[in-house]
């Protein structure tokens, strides 16, 4: 497989895209196509779109007009294909708009995947199984390393790491996770669980925590489970560098970890590192020994 860094090129792209949105184009470049002539990307990375927020922008069009040109390619019989704005062509649609703006560029499938995964991350708009799909695809399909992936979307390395590992989940958890009904961070606490999917229908039920969902799934998917500690003010505050440092490990390794202080001071004390099946064991101790540096969080 090949393996290439998305490099130079495709970030000096991307700032000439941005640029491109923002400012007028040259006299007599074509600045808006018909709507009809419009496709969607069969290969985009996003394929869920929420009615509200797209019945809020169509809203918006119908005012002030569509303010920023989408990123196309051209394609057979006079039409294009949409690389980056897709919701924007939906809300288009949505506000009765027979045209709109339009930034045409020579783009080959590659490439074309590439921005569109990169502009959803930058826009926040893929939930988590979108992301590492994209993810996955940047790597099998396009030989990507995971380092180029991390640096091209702007995450770390662990990050990226962590998304891929949910792709492993059973296909009712992926999309609870699509559907918001439970968070990635939920879902990684159960990969190779045996009662996954019934720990992930409990906690979407019964609202549990991530410390909660931790909990069950090393006590087993039958147990009664307790309120979350964590959610109850005490007299003595959670030092937030620690609760921080926790935060930042935990999702650097991608389970449960907790900072106990020792009764000397706070220069000595005790980690704990969470792991509720051998498989999730095994990816610890690997992350741990194979990085000169353990981890990077």
């Amino acid at each position: 497989m090949r393996k290439t860094g998305l490099g130079r090129g495709l970030s000096a792209l991307m700032d000439e895209v941005a640029a491109a949105s923002e400012a007028p184009q040259p006299p007599g470049a074509p600045t808006t196509v018909a709507i009809a002539r419009i496709a969607p990307n069969p290969g985009q990375p996003r394929r869920r779109f929420e009615a509200a927020a797209l019945d809020d922008l169509a809203s918006s069009m119908r005012e002030h007009g569509v303010l920023q040109p989408i990123l196309v390619r051209a394609i057979a019989n006079d039409r294009f294909e949409i690389v980056a704005g897709e919701r924007r062509w939906r809300a288009a649609q949505l506000a009765g708009l027979h045209e709109m703006p339009v930034t045409v560029r020579e783009l080959d499938d590659r490439t074309a995947f590439e921005i569109a995964i990169i502009e959803n991350v930058q826009r926040a708009d893929l939930n988590a199984i979108e992301e590492a799909e994209g993810y996955r695809r940047l790597i099998d399909e396009h030989g990507h390393t995971l380092e180029a992936v991390a640096t091209a979307v702007g995450k770390s390395r662990p990050y990226v790491v962590n998304l891929l590992r949910t792709l492993v989940l059973p296909h009712d958890i992926r999309q609870m996770v699509i559907d918001g009904r439970l968070s990635a961070s939920h879902a990684r606490t159960i990969i190779g669980h045996m009662d996954a999917i019934e720990l992930a229908e409990r906690a979407a039920k019964e609202g549990w925590s991530v410390r909660q969902m931790e909990a069950a799934a090393r006590k087993g998917a039958h147990v009664e489970v307790k309120p979350d500690s964590r959610r109850v003010r005490t007299t003595t505050p959670r030092d937030p560098n620690l609760a921080a440092l926790e935060a930042s490990v935990a999702d650097a390794l991608g389970t449960g970890i907790r900072v106990v202080p020792g009764e000397e001071g706070p220069w000595a004390g005790t980690v704990v590192v969470e792991y509720h099946s051998l498989d999730v064991l095994d990816m610890i101790c690997q992350r741990l020994l194979t990085s000169p540096r353990g981890f990077e969080p």
